[in-house]
């Protein structure tokens, strides 16, 4: 058989299982899920907040991006994706030699087995280099992190964010990871996490309230009115979001398939049911629709449907579209205001709801939802199904809910000690001599430096332009004018 020019094997750069396809769009899905991080979710941090945040905010995502990355490559991935040290973790090692990343790509622990010992499930080999899969879960790593730096937002010691960054990558998440993907106890027990609605979504929720608890409030105004600086910009910022997600839940099969092309349309349904419900709920109860609202159900429905994007029906991503722009609805807007221990913890942007009640969610109506013809393109595990078919699915219920309290209890241990270690260094909550100025006294910067922020126009200080005051006589301006640093506009 003549093999076509394109797939012809041209070695070195082109060994025979090298998959040119799977490979273009593995790294093409990479880059999807690492736009809404850099800059979609930079920009809708920098922009949801208050106007003397902007700058923290955004610097915090910066910040946790480049972090996570060289944690990634040092030690992280192949703690995460590597040979097993214990059923929930793997061992540590660098991901930087070039005979590494250009063999294929592989995860060695994710063979499964029969009970007999006989094999199951082949281990898992995408048809690319192990480059390509280093840079696909890194994207996954760093989104977590700032996902859960949401919750933290306006009042966190930047030093000990940067601290908490590299310690909560090594020690919370690549232990959900590995557990769930990486071949540990909860991925041969056939727990379904397609995407991340554990991994990451869960994970970035319980932990974001946690540190939210230990870290303490924003100031009281600061609480009692943080109102979006920009609210277009924030679109803009949730729009990449919302476009990244067809990467984020079509990158997860490894490859350029069926499952891949089912994820990519559930999850979009998903995500467009659940922003109507919400702003239709919005509607009925407050009497008009809010575009902060709008963005909080698309965040849900994206993230209800993360656990089991390839694995339900469309309709099913219907449904569950409809229980995320409501369920967490009713928490965020309805419980949280009734419930003194959660209006206690400070969640900047309601990461628990958005994402721990959302995530946690998507999984037990995967453990319902789940279809057997689609799960068997995907998991390791043979008949898995969800309840509602019958044939033993209620089990795959128990699993879901099993592997939920897992991943909780792992998050509020790890992150609690993981800052109270940090305590003992630095201070978890800014001083409130800097809560009170914001961006300009943690980093000498502002978001918007345009000349007259805040003042009164002043002839003499700032200068004028008339018919009777010659350009080359107004007086020189001021170094430094209040609240604006940079470059001064003269209007």
């Amino acid at each position: 058989m003549v093999i076509p020019g394109p797939y012809e094997q041209s070695l070195p750069a082109v060994p025979e299982w090298l998959n040119k396809g799977d490979n273009a769009w593995q790294m093409t899905a990479a880059t999807l899920v690492g736009l809404q991080s850099m800059p979609g979710l930079v920009i809708l941090y920098g922009s949801i907040v208050k106007k003397k945040w902007a700058v923290n905010s955004a610097f915090m995502a910066l910040y946790a991006y480049a972090a996570a990355l060289i944690c990634w490559v040092l030690v992280g991935y192949r703690m995460a994706f590597g040979d097993k040290l214990f059923p929930f973790w793997g061992k540590g090692a660098p991901s930087l030699g070039q005979k590494f990343l250009i063999d294929r790509a592989a995860v060695p622990e994710s063979t499964h087995r029969y009970k007999n010992g006989t094999e199951e499930t082949p281990m898992t080999e995408p048809f690319y280099p192990m480059a390509s899969l280093v840079y696909f879960q890194f994207q996954f790593a760093a989104i977590t992190l700032i996902l859960l730096a949401g919750s933290v937002l306006g009042r966190m010691n930047i030093k000990a964010w940067m601290a908490f960054v590299p310690l909560w990558l090594i020690f919370s998440y690549t232990v959900g990871a590995f557990s769930l993907w990486g071949g540990g106890f909860l991925y041969h027990w056939g727990v379904i996490d397609y995407s991340g609605g554990y991994v990451i979504h869960l994970s970035s929720g319980i932990a974001g309230f946690t540190a939210a608890y230990w870290v303490g409030p924003r100031l009281r105004s600061d609480r009692e009115r943080f109102s979006p600086n920009n609210v277009l910009l924030m679109l803009a910022g949730a729009g990449l979001l919302w476009m990244g997600w067809s990467g984020f839940n079509g990158g997860a099969p490894y490859a350029a398939n069926i499952a891949a092309s089912v994820a990519v349309l559930n999850t979009n349904i998903c995500a467009a049911t659940s922003l109507l419900v919400w702003t239709s709920l919005d509607v009925v109860f407050f009497g008009r629709p809010s575009v902060i609202g709008a963005v909080q159900g698309m965040m849900t429905g994206l993230v209800c449907i993360t656990p089991g994007a390839g694995v339900v029906q469309s309709w099913a991503a219907i449904v569950m579209g409809i229980m995320s722009g409501s369920v967490p609805w009713f928490t965020m807007m309805i419980l949280h205001k009734k419930s003194s221990f959660l209006q206690k913890v400070d969640d900047t942007l309601g990461v628990f709801h958005t994402h721990a009640v959302a995530g946690l969610l998507g999984g037990v109506l995967t453990g319902l939802l789940a279809e057997p013809v689609l799960c068997r393109l995907v998991l390791p595990v043979s008949n898995s199904r969800g309840a509602f078919y019958g044939g033993g699915g209620g089990v795959q219920l128990v699993k879901q809910l099993v592997a939920a309290m897992f991943v909780i209890g792992w998050n509020i241990v790890s992150t609690t000690l993981i800052l109270l270690g940090i305590r003992f260094f630095v201070p978890l909550r800014m001083a409130d001599e800097q809560l009170v100025i914001g961006d300009d006294a943690v980093h000498g910067e502002e978001a918007y430096a345009l000349w007259g922020d805040g003042e009164k126009y002043d002839a003499n200080r700032h200068g004028w332009h008339g018919s009777s005051h010659p350009i080359s006589d107004e007086p020189e301006l001021s170094n430094h004018v209040k609240g604006a640093r940079g470059v001064t506009i003269q209007l």
